[in-house]
């Protein structure tokens, strides 16, 4: 497993020094701005505390300023397999009509209308048909009994944002075929999460919404389309307590990180003596976050979990398709039916320097005793170019007539279709989770 090797970038005396004279400075302007026009009221032992805090963050930025390294080789980093059969995220999509779809989109009662690209149009079915074929063996077919009644007894719980989701219903989808008829096929939601129980196996499957992990202004599982998003980027708490009895884990965390600002807060919503700092995330500052906010995850892991029972997996970015010129063409993934042909193809909008954070701090969670099953489906999922809703989805907002002109304009490129490339996912997941 390889792993990134790490520097400080601030000597440590001079950052002693320059931290003393930078709180006082900063108590002296609360304090002052406190006395002067009334609208602050900071004493001076929280100003100075609240200063500290500010340069806490940007030490923090500092700290986690990574060596560049060369372009990523899948065989370099973690390589989660089979039982060691082969590397099955190494192959290519095989188109068939025989076996797959696995299940009928109208028939899977937990369809969300996000995914239910047949369901609002979509004439083309091919994208429902492809299964992906590891070059050195073949990936188990997901049987839903079999999973059952393997976590039979179990919770599994998946936790990140909306495309986390995308392969949650996907799992519901999967095996609903293995359900009685007499099972209530819903799942009910208490807060941030979703939770469906298989009575008849004692088994539970459920989804929590957290897009960052880490607390922000967005944990809202419909109402989160902030312009600002802030994020309390050490604090996991009030959401990790929430998966703390799950016996199988599975996260991800990518897309949010990707705005071009994001906000950080120190303290809590709503405080009078919080710090805010809105910070530009389009260079280097991006990856520093997105490590904080990883870090803040594993620490919560390591002392939360049960080391010998809990089973964690990571699933990697999932490719969005929202700029053509990745493929040579101007459109976005509007009107495309076809996967990528091309080798070793990899889309611009797939981070693999975000990729590489995490799978550092995976590396150093492992060192810590938590063991963690790093899924990488990026590159697979990146030639499916066709698999995403594009316009056949529900929409919550009304288009304008600007947007119905040009269909790319408001094209759903990151989310998938379902039945589709989740499903495969899932099919990864389940080879793991039957022969561990």
């Amino acid at each position: 497993m390889g792993v990134g090797t790490w520097k400080l970038i601030i000597s440590k005396s001079h950052y002693l020094a320059g931290l003393f004279l930078i709180v006082l400075a900063a108590a002296a302007f609360y304090y002052n701005l406190a006395g002067n026009n009334g609208e602050i009221d900071i004493p001076l032992e929280q100003a100075a505390a609240a200063a500290a805090q500010q340069i806490d963050i940007d030490q923090e930025l500092a700290n986690a300023t990574r060596e560049e390294e060369s372009v990523l080789d899948e065989h370099d980093h973690i390589n989660s397999t089979t039982a060691s059969i082969c590397n099955i995220f190494k192959g290519k999509w095989v188109f068939d009509d025989v076996s797959f779809p696995m299940y009928k989109e109208h028939e899977c009662s937990f369809m969300i209308g996000d995914y239910a690209c047949e369901k609002y149009g979509r004439q083309d079915l091919k994208y429902q048909q492809w299964r992906w074929q590891p070059r050195d063996c073949d990936l188990p077919r997901f049987n839903g009994s079999a999973f059952l009644e393997k976590i039979r007894g179990k919770k599994l719980v998946f936790v990140g944002d909306s495309l986390n989701r995308n392969q949650y219903i996907s799992m519901l989808c999967l095996i609903e075929s293995s359900l009685s008829s007499s099972v209530n096929k819903s799942a009910i939601r208490y807060g941030n999460y979703f939770l469906f129980n298989a009575t008849e196996y004692n088994a539970s499957i459920g989804f929590y919404w957290s897009p960052f992990l880490v607390e922000s202004n967005n944990d809202d599982p419909f109402i989160h389309r902030l312009q600002d998003r802030v994020l309390r980027i050490k604090s996991i708490e009030n959401h990790g307590r929430h998966w703390a009895e799950a016996d199988i884990l599975i996260f991800d965390s990518f897309i949010w990180w990707m705005e071009p600002t994001l906000t950080i807060l120190w303290g809590s919503f709503g405080s009078n003596d919080a710090i805010y700092k809105r910070l530009d995330t389009r260079q280097e500052t991006r990856y520093r976050l997105y490590e904080m906010g990883l870090n803040t995850w594993a620490d919560w892991l390591e002392f939360n979990v049960n080391k010998t029972k809990t089973k964690v997996f990571f699933m990697s970015l999932s490719p969005t398709h929202m700029l053509g010129e990745s493929w040579g063409e101007e459109k976005n993934c509007y009107n495309t039916t076809e996967p990528l042909s091309k080798d070793d193809y990899w889309g611009i909008m797939s981070d693999r320097k975000m990729m590489r954070v995490a799978e550092s701090v995976i590396g150093k969670l492992e060192s810590r005793g938590v063991q963690i099953q790093y899924l990488n489906i990026t590159h697979m999922s990146d030639y499916r170019k066709d698999g995403h809703p594009s316009i056949y989805r529900q929409f919550f907002h009304s288009l304008s007539d600007e947007q119905l002109k040009d269909p790319t304009s408001y094209s759903d490129c990151g989310h998938w279709c379902l039945p589709g490339v989740p499903d495969i996912w899932n099919q990864l997941l389940y080879a793991h989770i039957m022969n561990s």
